[in-house]
């Protein structure tokens, strides 16, 4: 199959392919990038409707740039990191925005064993905390922490130095554990 033989190009061959007309190379792309930029979209937004809208914006943007793409400018998947990134931000500015009667109400889980529960309230806690982080700190700790980028990946991804990713995570961490810190009882992370 063109599929199988696709799987071992690289991104960027992927995508030079696409733009000189290769549907294969575009379907083998997104099958590759397509889960990143949801998973990216879904941590910063928490809404997976609206996560895979972004994404889906994120990968047309992506083939709009195909015929054009300079080869050995940019990372395929840092570039898509960035425009979802991007994409992403600019929702959540939106959202904050928006009043709070139209704000709908948070979905609650569903109870169940006490371990799940603890669980559910660290997470909740993580993306409350990240959330109160300034939008580029929460961008390079979800790049960093999350997602695994290295610190030149995540600078490529939000255009700025090495140095400047270094310095928004080391601070979105000492935030993260400062708002954290005063939880820590109620989360199970107290004396034993």
């Amino acid at each position: 199959m063109a599929f199988d033989m696709e799987a071992d190009k690289s991104d960027e061959a992927l995508l030079l392919a696409y733009g000189r007309g290769d549907r294969a190379a575009a379907q083998a792309l997104t099958v590759r990038l397509a889960p990143l930029s949801f998973r990216l979209a879904c941590r910063m937004l928490r809404d997976e409707t609206e996560a895979e809208d972004v994404a889906q914006e994120a990968m047309l943007r992506l083939w709009k740039v195909a015929p054009d793409w300079r080869e050995g400018e940019a990372k395929v998947s840092t570039w898509l990191y960035r425009v979802t990134a991007n994409l992403a931000t600019d929702r959540l500015r939106k959202r904050r925005t928006a009043s709070l009667d139209e704000a709908g109400e948070p979905e609650d889980g569903r109870p169940s064993v006490d371990e799940q529960m603890l669980e559910a309230q660290r997470a909740q806690a993580l993306e409350w905390a990240l959330d109160q982080l300034p939008e580029r700190q929460k961008q390079a700790v979800i790049l960093r922490h999350i997602e695994g980028l290295s610190n030149p990946e995540i600078a490529e991804a939000m255009e700025t130095g090495v140095e400047a990713v270094e310095s928004l995570t080391a601070r979105g961490k000492r935030a993260l554990a400062t708002l954290l810190g005063q939880r820590k009882d109620s989360l199970g992370y107290g004396k034993d």
